[in-house]
């Protein structure tokens, strides 16, 4: 494994560490550009449908069931990305192939559930909306085919997981990047019934999404067990392959405040989209198209906090805290420039983003104020992903939880407050972001800072140069 691979700094020049960031940044944005991308296309193909609202309505709420329930598995995620990143850190790379096992392994225990959960249950739990019955029953069948495969979804994100924790963020773009190939004209084909493939409709973009998945997970499968990546880590082995329950335990231990982060943050968007739905179909289809957009521009900070929780983690693991503190500052340094600038064009163009998702003017008009209201906490939000992500790979996921999690809810309950008093449709709702995203930034800010002190305090000083793990993983 090469240093540069492992995008641990051993020299403190300002200009190597920019470079190291931003090589290991740049890959999960396009990344995470890409899976958005996937949405982006089946929102768009969805919403040329006949009766678009009641379709984009339907999917909507499919989706943000769907975020809720896999959630819950964001535990396996981040817990391992983190681990993984502090054994590669210490070069014990024979404990990161082990975790690399044991994750896919408790991923697949572990979905099955919510699986076999969200297949029998659809139609109750959409029902909640309170969307009217054709929408409805777009969004139950959608919801059945999406969870009925979450194991396929849980796996290639946990895979993903621990290569980006190990240094590496290459092998998933490449993987994501296939992916989509395969998604857009399938996609195309079962919603429209081209090609002599079936006439699906709006869930037709279900099963493509879920057949491109698929074959992307057998991709990264391939990978991981030939070893073949820029981290080298590899599962091929037969050891390793029992369920641990102290690894479990290990994983767990930092990955479940990380899980509930999302949990109680997603049932926080549930509640608000409820509150949403009862303002009818229109409004409804409008408030999936605006975080549909925004989702674009949260790419930045999402992909900077992910290299900052590998960094810092790598950083603990090599007992170097200032290195993964100083990576953390100029991620977030990326971060607010990138998601900065952004927001800016999303106000100036907010108009021409929402016709790229749909010609019903009355859904355009809807979702215009809305997007630029949240656009103006962009920055603030730039700071907390970064700040968060460099916690998380310290090994503190609770306080991200704490602080997210309370501001989500706030931001929902001053947009239901807003709407019982004063009215204003998406342009209330969304009012909430604009005040919590500073103070939720302060406070993260804050709180690394205490995190990075307490680390220093208690990790001591390494011998001689950092330690880097320049072989190739070997089998353990």
């Amino acid at each position: 494994m090469s240093e540069e691979s492992l995008g641990l700094p051993q020299v403190m020049e300002k200009q190597t560490m920019r470079r190291r960031v931003f090589n290991l940044a740049w890959p999960i944005i396009a990344e995470n550009g890409l899976e958005t991308l996937l949405g982006i296309v089946d929102t768009i193909l969805v919403a040329h449908l006949a009766q678009s609202a009641v379709a984009l309505a339907g999917v909507g709420s499919a989706v943000q069931v769907m975020q809720i329930l896999l959630s819950a598995l964001a535990a396996l995620s981040i817990g391992a990305s983190v681990l993984v990143a502090q054994a590669v850190g210490a070069r014990d790379l024979k404990r990161a192939n082990r975790l690399a096992r044991q994750s896919l392994l408790w991923s697949v225990i572990l979905s099955l559930p919510l699986a076999i959960g969200g297949f029998l249950i659809p139609g109750l739990v959409i029902g909640m909306f309170g969307l009217e019955p054709a929408a409805a029953d777009i969004g139950a069948r959608y919801m059945q085919v999406t969870m009925g495969t979450a194991v396929v979804l849980t796996g290639l994100f946990i895979g993903g997981g621990v290569l980006r924790g190990a240094g590496d963020s290459r092998t998933p773009l490449i993987i994501t990047t296939v992916a989509n190939v395969i998604n857009v004209p399938l996609a195309y084909g079962l919603i429209y019934g081209q090609w002599g493939l079936p006439d699906l409709g709006a869930v037709g973009s279900a099963w493509a999404t879920f057949i491109a998945r698929g074959l992307a997970l057998v991709v990264l499968l391939i990978v991981l067990w030939k070893g073949r990546n820029r981290a080298g880590i590899t599962i091929r082995g037969k050891g390793g392959w029992r369920p641990d329950f102290t690894v479990a335990r290990s994983v767990l231990s930092i990955g479940v405040p990380a899980a509930l982060e999302q949990i109680i943050t997603a049932a926080a968007f549930f509640v608000g989209t409820i509150v949403v739905g009862h303002l009818g179909t229109t409004v409804f289809a409008a408030n999936r198209i605006v975080f549909t957009a925004l989702s674009i521009s949260f790419l930045p900070g999402i992909g900077f906090a992910i290299a900052g929780t590998a960094l810092m983690g790598q950083s603990v693991g090599a007992k170097r805290i200032e290195d993964g503190a100083a990576a953390v500052r100029i991620a977030t340094q990326w971060a607010v420039i990138w998601m900065g600038s952004m927001g800016v064009l999303i106000i100036l163009f907010a108009s021409p983003l929402m016709t790229l998702f749909t010609s019903d003017v009355a859904v355009i008009d809807a979702g215009i104020s809305g997007l630029r209201v949240i656009s103006l906490a962009m920055p603030a939000l730039a700071i907390m992903f970064v700040q968060a992500g460099g916690m998380r790979g310290a090994g503190d996921t609770r306080t991200p939880m704490l602080i997210f999690s309370a501001g989500v809810w706030v931001s929902v309950g001053l947009g239901a407050l807003a709407l019982a008093t004063i009215g204003g449709g998406l342009t209330a709702t969304s009012a909430g972001w604009a005040v919590t995203g500073p103070v939720m930034a302060w406070l993260m800010t804050r709180r690394f800072r205490a995190t990075i002190s307490r680390l220093t305090r208690a990790t001591p000083e390494p011998v001689g140069t950092m330690a880097l793990a320049s072989e190739p993983a070997t089998p353990g």
